[in-house]
C-alpha cells in the first residue's frame, strides 16, 4: 500500500511538472481553449486565441511571444471571427486542424488532403503551424501533412515561401489586414509575379502601386535597401516545380519580419532586445519615385530632380501626351526611329530595371549571345545580364515599351542596354566628346581661378591679423557681429592683481578663474585661457558666440572679453556665492540649503535650459550641465554656466554626432558617450542626473551603497520602483513632512529624464509642467547605465581599498573635464 502511495505521489509530480511547462504540440485527444497556448520549443512563437486592437472579435493566431504587445503573424480565421471567448482548437484523428466555436460549430479548418495514423500538431521555433506523423518530429518541410506557412496572412518569416508552386497551381502571398483592429483580407497583396522574368510587386486589388524588380543574383533590382547583408539572405528558386521567394537569416536568435500594413506599406523590422520593440529597416514605397510607372515609358524618376521625370539619353518627351512639364509624364518617345537591322545599343547604368512582365529570359546563355538574339529580333528593345552575382550571366530581353525606370546611382551596379537607330549613337557619341573638352577647359580655369582667391585671401587675412594681434583690441568675433564690450589688458590685470594666485575662484579645461575689482568697486570674474591649450582656444570661441547675445535670469551673463598678444580672457558677472556643488556635497554646508531654496534652484536650472533649448535665437545644446557649472548669485538664484563644449541647430536641426565625445562622466547620457549623438535630450539626461544629486545631496559618480553596485542613478530608480522613494532624499530634508509630495515628484520628474532612450525623456517645457503641476506622471523606466559596477580590489591592500569599474564605459574616450 505504502509503495502504491509513493508511485501515486511520482506520477502527480509527473503530471505537475509536466503542466507547468509550455507546451508545443497536441496530439487528437488534446485541444486549445481560449486563454491557453502553444508556445514553441525557444519560446519565440505562441498560438492562442487574440483580439486585435479595440475589436471584442476572437481570432486564432500566431504572435511574436517576447513582443509585450503580442505582434501578430498569422491569423487562421480571418474572415470569420468568433464572438465569444470559447473557442476551442481541436486536431481530429487523420490530421485535420479543427477551429470550434462556443455552439461546436465549424469556423475553420486546415485542408488537409493526406490522412495521418498518429497526427500531432506542432508549433516551430520558425513561427510555421505543421501538422505530421507524432513519430516524425524531425521532419522535413515536404513531411508536413499541412503546414501555416502555406497560408500567409500580413506577415513574412523567415524560411517562409512567397510564390507559386506549379505543380498544385498553390500562389503564398501576403494580404494586408483590412485595419489594425480588423485582420480581414485588405486592398494590398505583395506577390511573387512570374509574368515574364519573375519580379516582386505590390498590388491594389489587380493594380500594381510599387515593383520591387527583377532579381539580378544579389538584390532585387529597384531596391537597393533590400540587399542581404550579414544578418539575413535573400534565396530566389525558379524550376519546374516552383517560383519562389524567401530570406534566412544568419543570426537565428534575431526575429524579423517582412510586414504588409494596412495602408499598402511593406515594412521589413527586427526585434530590439534592449527598447523591446520593432525597429523598422526599410519601408516601402520609399517615395514619389518608387510608385509604378511614376514617369511612363521611357523616362527615368529622381526624386532629388526637379522635375523628378526625365528623358533617357536619345528619347525627347511626348509633346502630344505632355502633361505638367514632367511632374507626372506620360513618358518620352525616340528622337530617332529604328530601323531594326541597322540598329545598335546604348549602355545604361544605375538604373532600376524596367518592369518584366513582358520579358524573356535564359539562365544558360552569354551576355554576348544575348546581345546578338536581341539585335536579330526588330521587337526586343532591350537586354541585360540575368545575374551579376559573380560577373554577367545569363540574357534578360525586353520588348515593347520599357517602363517604370528609376535612377538609383550610385547604389546600382547592373547595366542596361537599350535598343538605338545607328544614326543615333554616332550623335550621342559626338556630343560626349563634345562636352567632356568642354569640362576639362572648364575644369583647368576653375581650378587656376581657386588657387589665385585661395592664395589672396590667406595673405590678406595674415596681414589683417597681424594688425589686429598688434592693437591688442580685438576679440575673436564670428560670422555674426556680436558688438562684445571690450577691456584693456592694463585694466583686467589692475583688477586681478596682475592674476595673483590669491585672487583664484578655480580652474577648469579653460583655464583658471581669478576674482577682480573694478575702479568703479564691481566684482567680475575673470577666465584666463591656458597658452598650452588647444582645446580652450575652441572653447574660448564657443563661450563668445553661444553666450554673448543670451539675455537670461538663469545663465551667467558675460561682461566683455580681451585679446592681447596671446592672452585670451572673458569677463563674467562676479557669482559671491560660487558654484552649487559647493553646497550639495558637503555635509555642513548642505544644511544651508533647505527644500524650498534646493526647489528654487532645480526651477531656475529648468528654466534656463527651457531658453537655451526653445526660446533663444538658436537652439543650444549645453553638453556640460553639472553641479560645478550652475553658479549661485547673492540671493541663491542658479545660473547656468560655463558654454565652452556648447552647439547650436539652426532650422529643423534636432541632434547631431561626433567622434570626439566631450564633456564630464557621470552627467552624459548612453546615447552620447556611446554613439556620440548628442541633443537636447542629453542635456535633459544631464538635468535628470543634477535633480537627483540636488535632492539626495551624493554625487552620481562615486556613488557607492552597501546593499548593491548601483550609481546614484540605478539606486534612485530601484528604491522608486520598490515605493522607497523617501530614503533617497538627503536625510536633514526628510523630516519636512509638509515638503515630502514636492521632493518625491522631483525625484520622478529626475527619473524621467535620465531613461535609456532619448525618445522617452521629456523635453524642457514638459519638464516645467511637471514640476509646477500636480498631474499625473508616466512611471519611469529603466536609466540610462543601469548595469550593476564591478568592485575591484587593486594590489594586495585590505579589501576595503576599493575601485569602481564600469563594465560599459570608461573615462578614457571623454576629455579631461
Amino acid at each position: 500500500m505504502e509503495g502504491f502511495k509513493v508511485i501515486l505521489f511520482c506520477f502527480f509530480l509527473m503530471n505537475c511538472m509536466v503542466a507547468s511547462t509550455a507546451r508545443n504540440t497536441i496530439d487528437s485527444l488534446q485541444s486549445i481553449s481560449d486563454g491557453e497556448t502553444l508556445v514553441s520549443a525557444d519560446e519565440t512563437f505562441a498560438l492562442g486565441f487574440f483580439s486585435p486592437g479595440t475589436s471584442k472579435n476572437r481570432y486564432l493566431g500566431i504572435w511574436f511571444n517576447k513582443d509585450p504587445a503580442k505582434t501578430v503573424a498569422w491569423v487562421a480565421n480571418r474572415e470569420k471571427p468568433l464572438t465569444h471567448s470559447s473557442g476551442v482548437l481541436k486536431l481530429n484523428n487523420t490530421g485535420i486542424l479543427l477551429l470550434l466555436d462556443h455552439n461546436n460549430s465549424l469556423v475553420w479548418s486546415s485542408n488537409t488532403t493526406r490522412s495521418l495514423l498518429n497526427p500531432i500538431a506542432k508549433l516551430s521555433n520558425s513561427g510555421n503551424l505543421v501538422v505530421q506523423e507524432s513519430s516524425n518530429n524531425g521532419a522535413t518541410k515536404e513531411d508536413f501533412a499541412w503546414q501555416s506557412f502555406d497560408y500567409p496572412c500580413d506577415t513574412l518569416l523567415p524560411g517562409q515561401k512567397l510564390g507559386r508552386n506549379l505543380k498544385t497551381g498553390q500562389n503564398r502571398f501576403l494580404t494586408s489586414w483590412n485595419s489594425s483592429d480588423d485582420p480581414f483580407p485588405g486592398s494590398y497583396t505583395l506577390q511573387f509575379d512570374i509574368k515574364g522574368y519573375p519580379q516582386l510587386v505590390l498590388k491594389e486589388g489587380t493594380s500594381i502601386i510599387f515593383r520591387a524588380g527583377s532579381w539580378n543574383g544579389d538584390q532585387f533590382s529597384g531596391t537597393p535597401q533590400l540587399k542581404g547583408n550579414s544578418a539575413f539572405r535573400y534565396i530566389t528558386v525558379s524550376n519546374e516545380e516552383e517560383i519562389y521567394f524567401m530570406y534566412e537569416l544568419i543570426n537565428s536568435s534575431i526575429p524579423h519580419r517582412v510586414f504588409l500594413t494596412p495602408e499598402g506599406i511593406n515594412e521589413r523590422s527586427e526585434w530590439n532586445t534592449d527598447t523591446m520593440s520593432w525597429t523598422n529597416l526599410a519601408k516601402l514605397p520609399a517615395d514619389d519615385c518608387d510608385y509604378y510607372e511614376t514617369c511612363g515609358a521611357y523616362s527615368s524618376c529622381n526624386i532629388n530632380n526637379y522635375p523628378m521625370c526625365s528623358c533617357l539619353e536619345g528619347f525627347v518627351q511626348d509633346n502630344d501626351n505632355k502633361k505638367q512639364q514632367g511632374l507626372l509624364s506620360d513618358g518620352c518617345v525616340r528622337r530617332t526611329s529604328l530601323d531594326c537591322y541597322g540598329d545598335g545599343f546604348l549602355k545604361y547604368s544605375g538604373l532600376k530595371f524596367p518592369d518584366t512582365e513582358r520579358s524573356w529570359f535564359s539562365r544558360n546563355i552569354s551576355i554576348e549571345d544575348c546581345k546578338m538574339l536581341c539585335l536579330k529580333n526588330c521587337s526586343c528593345m532591350a537586354y541585360a545580364a540575368l545575374d551579376i552575382s559573380e560577373g554577367a550571366s545569363g540574357c534578360l530581353m525586353w520588348f515593347g515599351d520599357l517602363n517604370d525606370i528609376k535612377d538609383l546611382s550610385p547604389d546600382s551596379l547592373e547595366d542596361i542596354y537599350i535598343r538605338m537607330a545607328a544614326t543615333e549613337l554616332e550623335a550621342i557619341q559626338e556630343n560626349k566628346s563634345h562636352k567632356s573638352n568642354i569640362r576639362k577647359k572648364r575644369t583647368i580655369i576653375i581650378i587656376c581661378v581657386l588657387c589665385f582667391s585661395v592664395l589672396t585671401i590667406c595673405l590678406a587675412f595674415i596681414i589683417f591679423r597681424w594688425k589686429m594681434l598688434r592693437k591688442g583690441v580685438i576679440c575673436d568675433q564670428h560670422e555674426e557681429n556680436l558688438q562684445l564690450p571690450l577691456f584693456d589688458m592694463s585694466i583686467i590685470s589692475s583688477a586681478t592683481n596682475k592674476f595673483s594666485t590669491d585672487y583664484i575662484l578655480g580652474k577648469g579645461g579653460f583655464g583658471p578663474v581669478y576674482k577682480g575689482v573694478l575702479k568703479d568697486g564691481k566684482e567680475i570674474a575673470v577666465k584666463r585661457l591656458l597658452q598650452t591649450s588647444s582645446q580652450g582656444i575652441q572653447e574660448f570661441k564657443n563661450e563668445v558666440m553661444h553666450i554673448a547675445k543670451l539675455q537670461h535670469r538663469n545663465l551667467v551673463k558675460l561682461l566683455g572679453c580681451s585679446i592681447y598678444a596671446e592672452e585670451r580672457l572673458l569677463v563674467y558677472e562676479f557669482m559671491p556665492n560660487k558654484s552649487l556643488d559647493y553646497f550639495i556635497f558637503d555635509e555642513k554646508k548642505g544644511m544651508l540649503l533647505d527644500w524650498t531654496r534646493r526647489f528654487h534652484i532645480i526651477n531656475g536650472i529648468t528654466r534656463g535650459l527651457l531658453y537655451l533649448h526653445q526660446d533663444s535665437r538658436h537652439r543650444i545644446v549645453h553638453r556640460d550641465l553639472k553641479a560645478a557649472n550652475v553658479l549661485l548669485d547673492g540671493e541663491m538664484n542658479p545660473k547656468i554656466s560655463d558654454f565652452g563644449l556648447a552647439r547650436s541647430f539652426g532650422g529643423n536641426e534636432t541632434k547631431a554626432n561626433t567622434r570626439h565625445v566631450v564633456g564630464t562622466y557621470g552627467y552624459l547620457s548612453p546615447e552620447y558617450i556611446i554613439d556620440g549623438v548628442y541633443s537636447i535630450k542629453s542635456d535633459v539626461f544631464s538635468f535628470g542626473v543634477l535633480v537627483l544629486e540636488i535632492v539626495s545631496g551624493s554625487r552620481n559618480r562615486g556613488f557607492i551603497h552597501q546593499d548593491h553596485h548601483f550609481n546614484l542613478l540605478g539606486h534612485a530608480w530601484k528604491l522608486f520602483m520598490e515605493e522607497k522613494g523617501y530614503e533617497i532624499i538627503y536625510a536633514p530634508l526628510r523630516d519636512n513632512k509638509s515638503n515630502l509630495c514636492s521632493m518625491l515628484r522631483s525625484i520622478h520628474v529626475g527619473l524621467l529624464c535620465v531613461q535609456k532612450s532619448p525618445d522617452e525623456r521629456p523635453n524642457m517645457s514638459s519638464v516645467v509642467q511637471m514640476l509646477s503641476s500636480e498631474s499625473t506622471l508616466p512611471p519611469p523606466k529603466m536609466p540610462g547605465f543601469f548595469t550593476e559596477r564591478e568592485m575591484v580590489d587593486e594590489g594586495s591592500g585590505s579589501s576595503n581599498n576599493r575601485t569602481c569599474s564600469i563594465n560599459d564605459v570608461t573615462d578614457s574616450i571623454l576629455e579631461a573635464r
